[in-house]
């Protein structure tokens, strides 16, 4: 079977033609081992479920496909959210400040207040790589109006290249809280921006050594390596353009797992079926060459940097008008099914099962 690129589908695609519901977890590995990457959802749906919500303040708690903590203040909502940058050593205090403060803003928030744990490689750290890191989080900081309020550095063993785990807090009005939980059967769903726009960055800039070896040009290599900033992998602008031009009932960020798994999760939180057509989802063109370059299907590669919105289908003119101003390339790619309703897709021009990926694509390539 070949995908919308005409290249085969990449082994980790099902076999069967059952419809995959909303309910279902996504494969788990032969071995014991689990590969690099997010916990199979299942096992993570298992952990968090021993939590229960005990602090009525807390509105928002642990839950698959939910983006951030939320827990009542009075008059706002404090928005909490911990991720940190594994795959990247190029770039990476840009990179978690910005996955962070996405996730923030898609719960309806202003991302307000950073905190980082900066572990550093004992044996290979300089005063100069240290200083990096932290002009890069300066600068994305600034970007974003964001305040860094503390944290923790330190030289770690065990390490081979520096980590970055970030905390980032905002605030939200109660009645704008936007949940990734709130996806309504009959909803649009729409995508704002390109994908894998984190995923072609990482490539590029962790790659550029094979690639050019591969016989890549030179430039489409430094083109896909301007991702990371042009179109970029913020969604603050985007999420907050939604949130003031539609009514909009849910946003999701796609990061590991690429976009197939972002709309998965959405699904699974609010526990409803999807139908998506997957030839309506934009790939740059380096986007796809540099997939294509290692077998990776673009469905599942980190893609940080684009938007999912579900939305009336009444609203989504407004939304996709707005973003036609604003610059902001945007689509409907979908809609909301049933509630308990199956996941289908369609990819080049026929029906196909749903996208599964047990782990970020990504991961083959830097295991």
């Amino acid at each position: 079977m070949l995908n919308n690129h005409g290249q085969p589908l990449p082994a980790s695609w099902p076999d069967s033609d059952a419809p995959w519901t909303a309910s279902a977890s996504l494969p788990a590995p032969v071995s014991d081992l689990l590969p690099a990457g997010k916990l199979p959802n299942a096992l993570l749906d298992r952990l968090l479920r021993r939590f229960t919500a005990d602090d009525p303040r807390l509105l928002v708690g642990p839950q698959m496909g939910v983006d951030a903590a939320v827990i009542d203040m009075g008059a706002t909502c404090l928005v909490a959210k911990t991720d940190p940058i594994t795959f990247a050593s190029d770039a990476i205090g840009w990179y978690a400040v910005n996955v962070n403060a996405n996730d923030i803003a898609v719960m309806g928030a202003t991302p307000r207040w950073f905190m980082a744990t900066v572990l550093l490689p004992a044996g290979q750290t300089t005063p100069a790589l240290a200083e990096t890191i932290y002009e890069q989080i300066a600068a994305a900081c600034a970007a974003l109006g964001v305040t860094l309020a503390g944290g923790h550095t330190e030289i770690t063993v065990g390490l081979d290249r520096p980590i970055v785990s970030g905390t980032m807090l905002g605030e939200v009005e109660p009645a704008r809280l936007v949940r990734s939980s709130n996806v309504q059967p009959g909803d649009d769903l729409a995508l704002v921006g390109v994908i894998p726009v984190e995923g072609t960055a990482l490539i590029a800039r962790e790659k550029e050594a094979d690639l050019l070896a591969r016989g890549f040009d030179s430039s489409l290599i430094r083109a896909a390596q301007r991702f990371l900033h042009d179109p970029g992998i913020s969604v603050v602008r985007a999420a907050r353009l939604a949130v003031q031009s539609a009514a909009v009932h849910a946003m999701h960020d796609p990061t590991e797992g690429g976009l197939a798994t972002g709309l998965w999760e959405m699904a699974q939180a609010s526990g409803v079926g999807l139908a998506v057509d997957f030839d309506a989802v934009p790939i740059p063109r380096e986007s796809q060459l540099l997939c294509a370059a290692y077998g990776l299907d673009p469905l599942g590669v980190i893609a940080s940097g684009a938007l999912l919105v579900a939305l009336p289908p009444e609203e989504s003119e407004r939304l996709l008008a707005a973003c036609r101003q604003a610059g902001l390339p945007a689509q409907r790619i979908g809609r909301a099914t049933a509630h308990g309703g199956p996941l289908s897709a369609r990819r080049g021009g026929v029906a196909v099962p749903y996208p599964q990926f047990a782990a970020d694509e990504i991961a083959r390539i830097f295991a």
